[in-house]
């Protein structure tokens, strides 16, 4: 780092603690940085002064003079000071290994405070603490957080991935570009994050949830490649991989297929991975229909590091006299099962029936009882209740073929509602899966997938309406549609959307679509969520109006870039990858927001809190 400081012109420093090594020996030195720590060794003071590059000793001789010796002793850890003097190496037995600069050492000549510590540190910061400190208090004294090296090593990895993604994006001859902070609220499925305007009384900004409309205009203005690293805003429950305001990597892209965007995505991704990671990922990545997916695995992000498939049988219960089953598939519904290897052994019948762990794992997924097989010797089953006395042989042996048991094997069943199922098969999937370390203790296990081919439309029912899967820009499947418009109307509830998604060990990367890009169709899908014409109109005519004005063939996809950063930092929040985030309640503890604000204020924006007369 020396060269970057002489270019620099910085004249409080000439180099970095972190870059001293044997050959600058002999060499004047000015360091600044943070005082890590401080010890007597036999009337020697050894102070490891730190900055962002790294830590070096200084060494104070009481034959300098007292008054330097004095200031060293005098100094508390996390002091800001500046050190002059000269690099020297270090004796034999006292050369540390474990740091770069552990060859050498600063000999003080002079010794200036540039701040001093007053108070009480709230926690130790030092490379040498890996003391665990409360998540609510690092967010509240984040400042003190970052000086520590786990959370300066993540922002520093967090800079160099969007680096390498701009890297990848500008050499592709891509624009960055900029879209509106304070936009129109739009139905996107989350809840807006609304800015009362002052100047337009009883009228709001959105600030985005995503730059989706934007770059899609962007699309018709003719800007052809386009990204954006783009500050987001959702008004959602959170969890350790969410957060209220998120950064995306967002992408667009004129006259490219699918198949070309999903291509071009494993590039960039592929291309990040080996500049961070060092890792050389395999091309292409699998793939699988949304359908197959949710068949499979019961979730649409599957983890494909492990196996415990879901199984459907369907086609051997449905005539059992076990009725819990045979009810439940002639009614619609559906039994599948998981097969857990080695499962007699490893899992006892109290942590399946009531009050125990996996029933209660199941119970919190909506499931009101969990059946179960043992297979013992020679293919005999064992089980709880009714399902072996209704079991033909042939129905048996179907079963242990089905599923793959053999011996020793634990089979747990989920019967109900398909989505109800999937849902309590996919949380004891993952729930065993961590339980049993099923998952290798390997950070290159990278298992990428595309999850392809999703619904345009779930049906909520709470609002007894459809809305869309993903947006509603997302171009739905030309085969499901087909050429005659007359149909369209009545076709789109049942239409697969040309719509991606990225999954990596389990969690969703990002994804994107093609987009619609005539208006008469997205006028089709904008009624279809239950939009009358005067709203479509009222809230999308400026997009209407492009679509009809020359917009070409275009699609995209967006990244979430706080989670790409948490796998490849091995941390299992966000949160350690941002560096000032919200609580989960959507807090800010450093700054105590969000806060109230001035009648002044309030009245200027002609609005009232009704907080007093709701309670």
């Amino acid at each position: 780092m020396g060269d970057y400081f002489k270019k620099q012109v910085i004249p409080m420093r000439s180099n970095s603690c972190g870059e001293l090594r044997s050959k600058h020996i002999n060499s004047k030195v000015q360091l600044c940085g943070w005082v890590d720590r401080s010890r007597d060794h036999g009337g020697v003071i050894f102070i490891d002064l730190r900055d962002r590059w790294g830590t070096v000793q200084i060494t104070v001789d009481p034959d300098t003079g007292q008054n330097l010796f004095s200031l060293a002793e005098s100094l508390k850890n996390e002091s800001v000071i500046q050190v002059i003097g000269t690099v020297q190496s270090r004796p034999n037995e006292s050369i540390n290994k474990k740091l770069q600069t552990g060859e050498i050492e600063v000999l003080a000549e002079k010794i200036n405070i540039l701040n001093r510590i007053t108070n009480n540190l709230p926690f130790p910061v030092s490379i040498h603490d890996d003391e665990n400190v409360k998540e609510e208090l690092r967010l509240r004294y984040r400042y003190l957080d970052i000086r520590r090296a786990r959370m300066r090593q993540n922002l520093e990895l967090r800079s160099q991935t969007i680096k390498a993604a701009r890297e990848f994006l500008e050499n592709e001859n891509f624009l960055e570009m900029e879209t509106p902070i304070l936009t129109r609220s739009t139905p996107e499925g989350a809840r807006d994050y609304l800015v009362p305007s002052r100047v337009s009384p009883g009228e709001c900004f959105a600030l985005p949830q995503s730059p989706q409309l934007f770059k899609q205009l962007l699309m018709v203005g003719g800007i052809e490649n386009y990204y954006q690293i783009a500050r987001c805003f959702r008004d959602e429950d959170l969890r350790s991989d969410r957060q209220p305001e998120f950064t995306q990597l967002d992408i667009e892209m004129s006259f490219m297929s699918q198949e070309d965007i999903l291509k071009f995505t494993e590039r960039l991704i592929q291309y990040i991975w080996k500049k961070i990671k060092g890792i050389d990922l395999i091309l292409p990545f699998p793939r699988l229909t949304w359908e197959e997916s949710m068949e499979r695995y019961g979730t649409d992000r599957p983890d494909t590091r492990y196996e415990m498939e879901l199984i459907n049988v369907n086609s051997i219960m449905k005539d059992i006299g076990f009725k819990v089953f045979s009810n439940t598939i002639k009614t619609g519904g559906s039994v599948k099962c998981i097969t857990i290897k080695n499962g007699n052994e490893l899992i006892s019948n109290v942590r399946i029936k009531p009050g125990g762990d996996i029933f209660s794992e199941a119970q919190k997924a909506g499931a009101k009882g969990l059946a179960f097989i043992r297979v013992r010797e020679n293919n005999t089953i064992d089980t709880i209740g009714a399902i072996k006395d209704n079991l033909t042989e042939e129905q048996k042996n179907n079963l242990l073929k089905t599923t793959n048991a053999s011996p020793g094997d634990l089979i747990l069943f989920g019967a109900g509602e398909v989505q109800s199922v999937n849902k309590v098969l996919d949380k004891l999937r993952q729930f065993l899966a961590n339980e049993l370390k099923l998952i290798k203790s390997n950070n290159n296990l990278w298992n990428f997938l595309w999850v392809i081919d999703f619904p345009m439309f779930e049906f909520n029912n709470e609002e007894k309406r459809l809305e869309a899967l993903h947006h509603p820009f997302c171009a739905p499947n030309k085969e499901d549609l087909g050429e005659d418009k007359t149909f369209w109307a009545q076709k789109l509830p049942n239409s697969r959307a040309q719509a991606y998604d990225l999954v990596l060990n389990g969690l969703e990367l990002g994804g994107g679509s093609l987009r619609i890009h005539h208006s008469e169709l997205q006028k089709y899908v904008l009624q279809a969520i239950g939009l009358q014409e005067k709203e479509v109109t009222e809230q999308f005519g400026f997009l209407l109006n492009a679509l009809e004005m020359g917009a070409p063939p275009h699609g995209g996809l967006a990244f979430g870039m706080d989670r790409i950063i948490m796998l490849l930092a091995g941390e299992s929040s966000i949160r350690d990858t941002i560096a000032f985030p919200k609580t989960q309640q959507a807090r800010c503890l450093l700054t105590d927001a969000p806060s109230n604000v001035t009648e002044k204020q309030l009245n200027e924006l002609h609005i009232s809190s009704t907080l007093e007369d709701s309670e």
